[in-house]
């Protein structure tokens, strides 16, 4: 059909063209288009930019997974389109040994993700209990009459961000070393808010996926009650992958 495109989903191992059913963006029907051993996940799409509703990351989300099920994936960003099956077909050829490489290495594995946070109401005052020197310097700057200057401010956050990241390093270094016999990598990623003290993903062997959950039990022990621990997945293994796509 003229002005037909296709949206990618991930490139997967295996020859032959597959066909996956009515289960994609606009309920498009998923397909495989292949090049010797490796393939890309496709369905068809007419527009030329796709906009990141909830129900589109939705649909990509739910089509990886449903790959994972019987195919080593590389996930591919959300959003990428390319004009024709022929350009498809011209990525695999021209990045078709990168593409082996990367499925070779996380054949059989998956991601799973790790969040831990700070379970108090206030992380200030929860540092400031556990840090003498800030309590210090806050009963110093907070009880003067004339109220703190702009650079006392500046003097007590930067203190406080200093041990938080501290705190955070620290804690990150212990809950990885508890994980790595149960994990092929771990990739830290950076907290996205003050109270997170760390973003982990971990690439595990999907067969021994159950290990890695009582690693993370096992690793929740060296924590009191102040910390909550939240793990999910299995993911395809995005932050494990780099797929560079000129399309």
């Amino acid at each position: 059909m003229k002005g037909m495109g296709k949206y990618l989903y991930a490139i997967v191992a295996g020859p032959g063209d597959r066909t996956y059913g009515p289960i994609g963006i606009n309920g498009g029907v998923v397909h495989t288009l292949s090049h010797g051993s490796v393939a890309a996940a496709v369905s068809d799409m007419t527009e030329k930019r796709i906009r990141p509703e909830r129900s589109k990351l939705a649909a990509h989300h739910a089509v990886v997974k449903r790959l994972m099920e019987d195919a080593t994936v590389l996930p591919v960003a959300f959003g990428t389109l390319a004009d024709s099956p022929q350009a498809i077909r011209k990525i695999l050829k021209e990045n078709r040994d990168d593409f082996v490489e990367q499925l070779n290495r996380v054949r059989g594995k998956v991601e799973m993700g790790l969040r831990v946070a700070w379970d108090v109401p206030n992380i200030f005052e929860y540092m400031v209990n556990r840090h003498p020197e800030l309590a210090a310097l806050r009963d110093e700057v907070m009880g003067k009459q004339r109220g703190p200057s702009q650079e006392e401010k500046i003097e007590l956050g930067r203190l406080f961000d200093r041990l938080l990241s501290q705190d955070r390093e620290r804690h990150t270094e212990a809950v990885v070393e508890a994980l790595a016999p149960h994990c092929v990598d771990i990739t830290r990623n950076q907290p996205r808010e003050e109270r997170e003290v760390m973003h982990l993903a971990c690439l595990v062997d999907r067969e021994l996926q159950k290990r890695f959950e009582d690693g993370v039990f096992e690793a929740a022990k060296l924590f009191d009650d102040h910390f909550a621990f939240d793990f999910n997945g299995p993911w395809a293994p995005h932050h494990f992958v780099h797929v560079a796509l000129e399309v």
